[in-house]
């Protein structure tokens, strides 16, 4: 496939601060390449660089296959871009905004001819809104009296109202809330769809490997790792961010516990600050340059502290497991082997003990409880180690357990399958078997439930949804994760770690009719289909 995009030694400095270094990059048709840096790593500049809207200093840039001369117009080249930061006229409408520059015009008697037609702009303005489920007062209030997400929200329009063959995404998300920042990413995913490559420049991880097929990261101004997106892990690009070898200095998202999300939300206050600082570093004074170093080296302790609790969190839980399974097969291949002969050799006894009836009896007893015993040990192998979970995968694995903990508890139990559930790697099948089994026994433990539904969905390619709801007591008012620890409450705790440590979100959340419906989103490698021989 021929290369759409390609820059070749680029280069930008501004006075002394040199913002690109040496940097190549190639973009294929159809492609979304993932931009990743912190704040002053030379993204916008990039962005801005590809864009035409900055002259590189050395270097060149090729669009299919042409040289381009700059000072150029990015639209003509089929090159569009949405900003940081909306770059909008404050004092238009919203219409006049999207089409800013690029009016539809009239047709009058079979030709066109320049004179706009507000009614045609106006029904695809409220149409490309629409798409976004953007919530504006008027398409005709002016862009100076809207918030910062609506401003975002209008330049985005803007940038789907003309086509192009290469889209610049630079990190628009950070003035939208969730619900559009998933807009974004659907939006995102639907340009490829058409075939449209996208270079998306995000702070944002989960947001880089829900869609970009590699993601290129960013460090001082030089690109430190080119990595496809299957094949890497957020630890490896943290790597490449901060520009680290040794595994025990990585910077993971922050995890701790039950604060894991609260932590977050604090690290990323504080690189927000350190964002605003940097671009103000020009403006500013020495002092203000020690500060901005400050706070990095005390968002990186965060982090280091952290990434240390979380590996040997990891290590714990892969180590339980493999020892679950060795004991789960001696169990299996000795004592129920053992049992089992045990069993034969009394049925021996038994028909040789047919002239006295007392006898017989007591050895049908002692074979009835051995039998007894036999099917507690399957069981307690079966909880060990769920055994189909190797050979047939996890769907079949849950579908045997959910039936067998329903009949064992009394409590109806309903299991909804994604239809085209594939299989995933072992250690995150394990995992989520892990979730859905404590979360089973919760129920069973202090629910008081008498059914509940169990859901695995795939939101996306890359995103799985597993949903447990019972009908039973809910979580009290004054619950805290953190306060289940002391007490010697564990299952919860385990899933929220389960969840956390595969870089997931946990919520718990009590049903206006009754019970706890407890939502956990974990994203994983592209599924492999059980009827297909690739990865979709």
């Amino acid at each position: 496939m021929p290369v759409l995009l390609r820059v070749t030694g680029i280069s930008k400095q501004f006075g002394s601060l040199v913002a690109l270094q040496d940097v190549n990059l190639d973009i294929f048709p159809g492609e979304v390449v993932g931009l990743a840096g912190n704040s002053g790593a030379g993204k916008t500049v990039l962005t801005r660089v590809i864009a035409g809207l900055e002259t590189p200093d050395h270097g060149r840039m090729y669009f299919d296959g042409q040289t381009v001369q700059y000072p150029f117009q990015a639209q003509q080249l089929g090159i569009g871009i949405v900003h940081e930061e909306p770059e909008l006229a404050d004092q238009f409408d919203v219409t006049s905004n999207i089409f800013l520059g690029h009016e539809l015009n009239r047709r009058l008697l079979g030709k066109w001819v320049r004179l706009p037609d507000q009614r045609k702009m106006d029904l695809e303005a409220r149409r490309l809104l629409n798409m976004l489920d953007a919530d504006l007062p008027s398409l005709y209030e002016k862009v100076g009296n809207l918030t910062s997400e609506r401003r975002q929200l209008v330049a985005i329009a803007q940038a789907m109202a003309h086509p192009a063959r290469l889209r610049l995404v630079d990190d628009p998300s950070l003035l939208l809330s969730h619900p559009y920042q998933e807009k974004l990413l659907e939006l995102i995913a639907s340009w490829q769809q058409e075939g449209t490559a996208v270079l998306f420049s995000s702070t944002n991880l989960d947001h880089l490997f829900a869609v970009a097929d590699r993601i290129v990261v960013l460090r001082q101004g030089r690109i430190t790792a080119d990595l496809r997106s299957d094949e890497t892990n957020r630890e490896e690009v943290v790597a490449a961010l901060i520009g680290t070898t040794g595994r025990q200095q990585r910077t993971p998202v922050i995890w701790a516990l039950d604060s894991y999300y609260r932590a977050r939300r604090q690290a990323e206050t504080l690189r927000h600050n350190q964002r605003l600082l940097e671009q103000d570093l020009q403006a500013r004074d020495l002092i203000n340059r020690q500060l901005v170093d400050q706070l990095a080296d005390q968002v990186k302790a965060l982090d280091s502290a952290n990434l240390a609790l979380q590996d040997a969190q990891r290590r714990l839980l892969t180590e339980r497991e493999q020892e679950r399974k060795r004991l789960a097969r001696e169990l299996h291949d000795q004592m129920i082997q053992d049992l089992l002969s045990l069993n034969y050799q009394l049925e021996d006894f038994e028909t040789s003990a047919q002239t006295s009836p007392a006898l017989a009896e007591n050895f049908a007893d002692v074979r009835a409880n051995i039998r007894d015993l036999v099917e507690d040990l399957r069981r307690i192998c079966s909880d060990l180690r769920p055994p189909t979970i190797d050979s047939l995968g996890l769907g079949a694995a849950l579908q045997s357990y959910v039936h067998d903990w329903s009949r064992r508890t009394g409590i109806q139990a309903y299991l909804d399958l994604d239809a085209e559930f594939g299989r995933l790697p072992e250690a995150i099948e394990l995992s989520i078997f892990r979730i859905i089994q404590e979360g089973l026994n919760n129920t069973w433990r202090h629910a008081n439930a008498t059914s509940i539904n169990i859901s695995l969905k795939h939101s996306s390619p890359r995103m799985l949804l597993v949903i447990l709801a019972d009908d039973g007591n809910g979580l009290r008012e004054d619950f805290d994760l953190a306060s289940l620890s002391p007490s010697g409450h564990y299952g919860l705790l385990g899933i929220s770690e389960r969840v956390a440590l595969m870089g997931g979100r946990l919520s718990l959340q009590n049903q206006t009719k009754g019970g706890l419906r407890m939502r956990a989103e974990i994203p994983h490698p592209r599924v492999i289909r059980d009827d297909m021989d690739y990865i979709v």
